[in-house]
């Protein structure tokens, strides 16, 4: 059994080679990613809905966080990893 992590959303304020979240805000703050760790795709019929992300594991300072590509609803989101 998998668990729900809650994600939250964010503005993303420059992306590298137009694909890549380089730098974004949440909570007022800005954040910018000193390395892509991974990406990967996300397509499934899950919840009652379908689902369809890009997905990428970003470390920002000390910090690590998945940040995610909502491609239905064209917006981003973050979650701590």
């Amino acid at each position: 059994m998998g668990i729900r992590r809650r994600s939250e959303a964010i503005q993303i304020r420059e992306k590298r080679f137009g694909y890549f979240p380089q730098r974004f805000r949440w909570h007022g703050r800005d954040y910018t990613v000193s390395r892509v760790e991974r990406c990967w795709t996300i397509k499934s019929r899950r919840w009652g809905g379908r689902v369809e992300r890009l997905c990428f594991r970003v470390h920002c300072g000390e910090s690590v966080y998945n940040v995610f590509q909502d491609l239905i609803g064209n917006t981003w989101h973050i979650q701590r990893a």
